[in-house]
């Protein structure tokens, strides 16, 4: 059996497009091929802190809070593929094929997210720097 490829939905974010960054990865989500790939769903809060989300989203938040429960990470370069680290004992929690950046307004779709991946060469989804 073929190797799933592993993608992780960023969403959410500090912007005032938040909620409807939430709608779009739901959508996404919905949309997406499971026998081809695994997902990990990461909710970036309006604060900007990056939050795995556990298991399937049965019921999608509105928002993405601060205090919204889940495991608290950085996206690590790493030579083959990208890994999530968490915050909290510095350890792999998994590790990343290529992200796909869902994230509307400021902090998404003017380049930042896309320059913060290219810069630490892992593979992403979508208009590269100069064109988000």
């Amino acid at each position: 059996m073929k190797r799933k490829i592993r993608v992780a939905i960023l969403f959410g974010g500090k912007s005032a497009e938040h909620e409807i960054s939430l709608l779009s990865a739901k959508s996404i989500v919905e949309a997406i091929d499971k026998e081809k790939y695994d997902i990990l769903l990461i909710g970036i809060s309006k604060s900007g802190e990056w939050i795995l989300k556990e298991g399937p989203l049965v019921r999608w938040p509105k928002a993405i809070p601060a205090n919204s429960p889940g495991q608290r990470v950085a996206l690590v370069a790493a030579k083959s593929r990208a890994r999530l680290v968490a915050l909290s004992g510095r350890k792999n929690v998994a590790s990343v094929d290529v992200v796909f950046p869902v994230l509307h307004g400021p902090f998404g779709e003017d380049g930042t997210v896309q320059g913060l991946l290219r810069l630490a060469h892992i593979p992403f989804v979508g208009a590269g720097v100069l064109g988000s």
